[in-house]
């Protein structure tokens, strides 16, 4: 049993990298976003659970998620979008640092509405534009 969960466990890590290794720019931006929203999901179940050690290493990887997604924006198109793309991840690490802290499920429900918000938006760019991407 202990053999096929290291099993288990090893195809979930794989598949992503797997995935990453073949993806487009765009992709790999819809990738992190799906991987914030899962690390804060996981987190917001551990916060419940009184998990505090899972809780701070899932809540950890979002922000550093979402650090990656604010180094991503391009500047050079889209000046006025982007730097509000930036104050608004800044906010969300913020903002579960907070959770994090005061153990506030509030504050992850939150994130993970405005992480949604924005995924859909990047989901609803059409195929011939992303290519400029």
């Amino acid at each position: 049993m202990l053999a096929m969960r290291r099993e288990l466990q090893q195809y979930r890590q794989s598949g992503p990298m797997a995935e990453a290794a073949v993806a487009d720019p765009h992709r790999l931006i819809q990738m992190l976003f799906e991987g914030a929203l899962e690390r804060i999901a996981v987190a917001r179940g551990a916060m419940e659970q009184g998990n505090i050690r899972v809780k701070g290493e899932k809540l950890s990887q979002a922000i550093t998620i979402i650090d990656g997604l604010r180094t991503c924006l391009d500047h050079g198109k889209g000046l006025d979008l982007a730097e509000k793309l930036e104050a608004l991840y800044e906010y969300m690490s913020r903002r579960l640092l907070e959770g994090n802290l005061r153990n506030d499920l509030g504050a992850l429900d939150e994130v993970s509405r405005l992480l949604r918000e924005i995924k859909s938006g990047w989901d609803a760019i059409p195929q011939m534009l992303r290519q400029a991407s």
